[in-house]
C-alpha cells in the first residue's frame, strides 16, 4: 500500500517541479544520473564477487577489528556502503560468515562511507569533473560490449564512476543557477528545531532514492551553491546516515534470522550514532573548526567542513558501539529468534545468497550438510541408537546385543519432516541460479546436488533394512538377531568414522581417509556375506531366512557407501582445484574391487 502512494506522489512533485523550473530539472536529472552510475558501479563490483571477495572475507573476519577494517575498506573502494551490506546480509545467511564478523563489517561500512564526501567536497567541486566524465564513459562502453567477465565488470565500472562526475556536475550546474531564482538558504531553520526537521528531512531523502551517498551529494552540491546553511546541511548528513539502514532493512526481509539480526545491528548503530550527534552537536561543531584548523581547511570551506564532522561523528559511532559487539550479539539473538515449524524449513538458500554465484554454492553446501545432519539422525534412530552412543566411544555391538526391545521408526513420516522439504528446496535453489552454466561454480552445485540425492537414497535403504530388522530382532531366534545385531552396529561404526573425519581431517586428507573408508566398508560386506553362507550350510538359518538376511546384507552396503559418496563432496571444502584433485584421485567402484581382491589374496597368502 505504501509503494502504491509513494511512488505516484513523488512522480506528481518532480512533474510539478519540472513544470515550474528548469533548474529543478537540471538538479533532478543530476541526481538521476549520479543514482545510475552508483547501479552501474554496484553491477560492476558484482561481476568480482565469484570467489575473491569470498575468500577475502573469509581471511580477514577472524577478530572483530579486521572485519571493521574490511568493511571500511571494501566501502571505500566500491564506494556504495549498500552493497556492502547486502553481500554481507547474503554471507551470514549462508553461514559464511559470524554475525559479530558481519556486524564489524556494517561497522566499517558506515565509516568507510565517509570517503565519499571526502572525495565529492576535494576533487569533485573543485574542478570541471565534467570533463574527465566524458572518455571514462567511452572507455566504459567500449569495455561493456566485451565477452570477458572482469572486462565487463571493469566497463560497469567505469561506466559507473563516468554517470557519477557528470550527476555531480549537473547538481552542481543546477544548484548554481537555482540560486538566481530562489535562494533557498532563506527557509534555514536554526536551533534544535532546525537541527531535528533536517535530520527528518535527510533521512526521508535517503529513503527515497535509497542511497545515502546520493543524498550526500546532494548535501554538498547544495552546500557549495550556498543553498542551505553549514548548520542545516550538518543535520542532513545525519539524517542521510538514518535513511541507508532502509536498503539493509529491505536486504533483510528475504533473509533468514541472521540477516535480520544483522539488519537489526545496522539500524541500532546509525540511530545511536545520529542519537550522539543530535545531543552533542555544539561539541562536535566546536570539535570539527578545531581538525580544520589543524588540518589548513579554511573557515569559509563549509563543503570540507562538512566531510570531517561526517567522518567524525561516524568514527563516534564506530568506538562506541565496537566494544559493545558482545552484549549487542546477544540482546539480538534473544529478539530475533529462529522459527521452528513442525517441517524442517532451509535456513541458508536465501534469496540474498543466490545473487552471487560463490555464495549461492556455499549455501547449497551449508543446506546440503543440514540434511546430512537431519539424515543422520534418523538413521541412528532407525538402527536403534542414540546420536549420543554412536558419536562416543562406546562399544556399539555390546549396545546392539544388550537392547531388549528394537522400537520401529516410521521413516515416511521422518523423511517428510525433515529431509523432503529441504532437498525439493535444495533442486529448486541451484535450478534458481541465474549465473552462467558455464562457470566453474556450476559443476560445484552438481556434485552437492549429487550428494544430496545419495543422502535421501540412503534414507530410502534404510526404510527397506528395517522391516526384517524389527522383526528379527525382536524375535526368540538368536542367530538372525545377531546377524542384524552385527549389521546396524557395523553401520552405526561407518556413521560413526564418519564424523570423525569430518572433524578431524582437512580437506587434503579426509579423502584418503574415506577410500580407507570404502575399503573397509567393501571388505565388512564381503565377510559378512561369507559368514551368511556358513550360516545357511550349518542350518543354523533358513535358506529364505538367509535370502532376507542377504538383501538387507545389501541394503546396508548401499547405505554405507551412499553416505562415504556424499561426504566425498560434504566434507572435502577449501580451494576449487584441491576439490576437484582430490575427486580425481578417490577409488572408483572397478579399482575399489581391485584392492579389495588384492588385499584376499594377501590375506589367503599369509
Amino acid at each position: 500500500m505504501l509503494k502504491k502512494t509513494v511512488l505516484p506522489t513523488i512522480f506528481v512533485i518532480l512533474a510539478y517541479g519540472f513544470w515550474l523550473s528548469d533548474d529543478f530539472r537540471e538538479i533532478s536529472a543530476g541526481i538521476a544520473i549520479f543514482m545510475f552510475g552508483m547501479l552501474s558501479l554496484e553491477q560492476g563490483f558484482r561481476n568480482f564477487t565469484g570467489g575473491m571477495l569470498e575468500r577475502l572475507i573469509d581471511r580477514t573476519t577472524s577478530s572483530r577489528w579486521r572485519s571493521l577494517t574490511l568493511g571500511i575498506v571494501a566501502t571505500s573502494i566500491m564506494q556504495s556502503s549498500s552493497l556492502v551490506s547486502v553481500i554481507t546480509i547474503s554471507f551470514l545467511s549462508a553461514g559464511l560468515l559470524t554475525l559479530i564478523a558481519g556486524i564489524g563489517i556494517i561497522f566499517g561500512a558506515n565509516l568507510g562511507t565517509t570517503t565519499g564526501a571526502w572525495l565529492i567536497a576535494g576533487f569533485g567541486l573543485k574542478v570541471n569533473i565534467a570533463a574527465y566524465a566524458m572518455p571514462i564513459l567511452v572507455f566504459g562502453v567500449l569495455l561493456l560490449f566485451q565477452k570477458a567477465k572482469n572486462l565487463n565488470g571493469l566497463g560497469y565500472i567505469l561506466l559507473g564512476l563516468g554517470f557519477l562526475f557528470l550527476g555531480i556536475h549537473y547538481m552542481k550546474e543546477g544548484f548554481e543557477a537555482f540560486k538566481e531564482t530562489l535562494d533557498l538558504a532563506e527557509y534555514a531553520v536554526r536551533g534544535y528545531p532546525g537541527l531535528l526537521l533536517f535530520t527528518l528531512i535527510g533521512a526521508l531523502a535517503t529513503f527515497v532514492m535509497q542511497s545515502s551517498h546520493a543524498t550526500l551529494v546532494l548535501i554538498i552540491t547544495a552546500l557549495a551553491a550556498q543553498q542551505i546553511s553549514y548548520e542545516n546541511a550538518l543535520a542532513l548528513a545525519i539524517g542521510a546516515n538514518i535513511g541507508t539502514t532502509i536498503t539493509a532493512m529491505l536486504g533483510a526481509i528475504s533473509a533468514n534470522a541472521q540477516g535480520r539480526r544483522l539488519a537489526g545491528a545496522h539500524l541500532l548503530f546509525n540511530l545511536i550514532t545520529a542519537l550522539i550527534a543530535i545531543l552533542f552537536i555544539h561539541q562536535l561543531s566546536a570539535a570539527v573548526d578545531e581538525i580544520s584548523r589543524l588540518s589548513g581547511i579554511r573557515d569559509d570551506d563549509y563543503t570540507l567542513k562538512l566531510a570531517v564532522f561526517h567522518t567524525l561523528f561516524n568514527l563516534i559511532g564506530v568506538l562506541v558501539m565496537t566494544p559493545l559487539m558482545g552484549p549487542l550479539v546477544a540482546l539480538l539473538n534473544r529478539t530475533i529468534k529462529e522459527k521452528k515449524p513442525e517441517i524442517d524449513q532451509p535456513k541458508y538458500l536465501t534469496d540474498s545468497a543466490i545473487d552471487f554465484p560463490e555464495t549461492a554454492v556455499k549455501a547449497v553446501l551449508q543446506e546440503s550438510l543440514h540434511v546430512y545432519d537431519n539424515a543422520q539422525g534418523i538413521l541412528i534412530h532407525a538402527l536403534g541408537f542414540r546420536r549420543p552412543e554412536v558419536l562416543s566411544t562406546l562399544n556399539l555391538l555390546e549396545l546392539a546385543e544388550a537392547q531388549n526391545k528394537l522400537t520401529r521408526l516410521d521413516i515416511d513420516a521422518a523423511y517428510e519432516r525433515s529431509i523432503k522439504g529441504l532437498y525439493s528446496e535444495i533442486v529448486a535453489f541451484i535450478s534458481r541460479a541465474d549465473f552462467s552454466w558455464q562457470m566453474e561454480q556450476s559443476a560445484d552445485l552438481h556434485h552437492l546436488r549429487e550428494a544430496n540425492q545419495q543422502v535421501v537414497e540412503a534414507i530410502k535403504d534404510v526404510k527397506h533394512l528395517q522391516k526384517n530388522m524389527v522383526r528379527f530382532i525382536n524375535s526368540g531366534n538368536r542367530p538372525m538377531r545377531q546377524a542384524y545385531d552385527q549389521l546396524r552396529s557395523q553401520l552405526a561404526v561407518i556413521i560413526r568414522k564418519l564424523e570423525e573425519i569430518r572433524l578431524t581431517d582437512t580437506s587434503d586428507t579426509a579423502i584418503l581417509s574415506l577410500d580407507a573408508l570404502k575399503l573397509m566398508i567393501k571388505q565388512t560386506h564381503e565377510a559378512f556375506y561369507l559368514s551368511l553362507i556358513e550360516m545357511i550350510r550349518n542350518h543354523r538359518i533358513m535358506p529364505e531366512m538367509g535370502t532376507s538376511l542377504m538383501n538387507d546384507s545389501n541394503y546396508s552396503y548401499s547405505i554405507a557407501m551412499n553416505l562415504v559418496r556424499a561426504a566425498q563432496t560434504l566434507f572435502v571444502s577449501g580451494p576449487r582445484d584441491l576439490a576437484q584433485a582430490v575427486r580425481t584421485i578417490a577409488l572408483d567402484d572397478n579399482e575399489l574391487q581391485a584392492v579389495s581382491d588384492q588385499h584376499q589374496v594377501k590375506e589367503s597368502g599369509q
